[in-house]
């Protein structure tokens, strides 16, 4: 019989979760392609469990060109409205806008010689920060990193980028280690984390 890890609390019993738990949260990530697609889900999932946005996730790489930005940024009005029909995801028009918008605010970031691994790694110098929550309650849902993030994607042009997403997001990629300390991927994930010039 094979004894089951001990996991933070939010990830119950449901083995898409679960994967995802063990396999992807709080994991530092560089990819620019996967850094954009985690921002758009994080706001696609507004209002919404995670748990509804990972069981749509396959729909969105489908529905939104595998998040190529540059693809994405030529969509107009014909193909939004064909999103809108589309049941493979969160059929939300401003959601949906927001994610046109978002490819052009990072093509335009591009377009400046910066990335969205340097924006966003730049809000914990590079660093994934290691926390020691013992359990939920203690988990903020946002920081003053996160606000500064919200502030600066904003200032960019990005949308569905509140603080509280951007936490999100932090703690999706790795710029947080937010498993609680009875988690056994708290320990794992415990190091230094790859640098910028790693894991792309």
């Amino acid at each position: 019989m094979t004894t089951e890890p001990s996991r933070c609390a939010w990830c119950g019993d449901d083995p898409l979760y679960r994967g995802y738990h063990d396999e992807e949260w709080g994991v530092p990530c560089h990819d620019e392609r996967r850094l954009f697609e985690m921002l758009i889900l994080e706001g696609a999932q507004a209002g919404l469990s995670w748990l509804t946005i990972l069981r749509k996730r396959e729909g969105y790489r489908r529905a939104f060109d595998g998040f190529d930005p540059q693809r994405i940024a030529g969509y107009d009005d014909t193909r939004i409205a064909a999103l809108l029909t589309d049941p493979g995801i969160v059929r939300n028009r401003l959601k949906v806008q927001a994610t046109v918008t978002n490819a052009r605010a990072l093509l335009a970031l591009y377009d400046r010689g910066q990335t969205l691994d340097g924006l966003l790694w730049g809000f914990v110098d590079g660093r994934p920060r290691q926390h020691a929550w013992r359990t939920l309650a203690e988990i903020p849902a946002r920081t003053i990193e996160s606000d500064a993030m919200s502030r600066a994607l904003k200032a960019l042009g990005f949308a569905f980028a509140g603080s509280t997403t951007c936490y999100a997001l932090m703690q999706a990629v790795g710029l947080v280690n937010d498993h609680t300390l009875d988690c056994f991927r708290h320990a794992q994930l415990a190091g230094p984390g790859p640098g910028p010039d790693q894991g792309r």
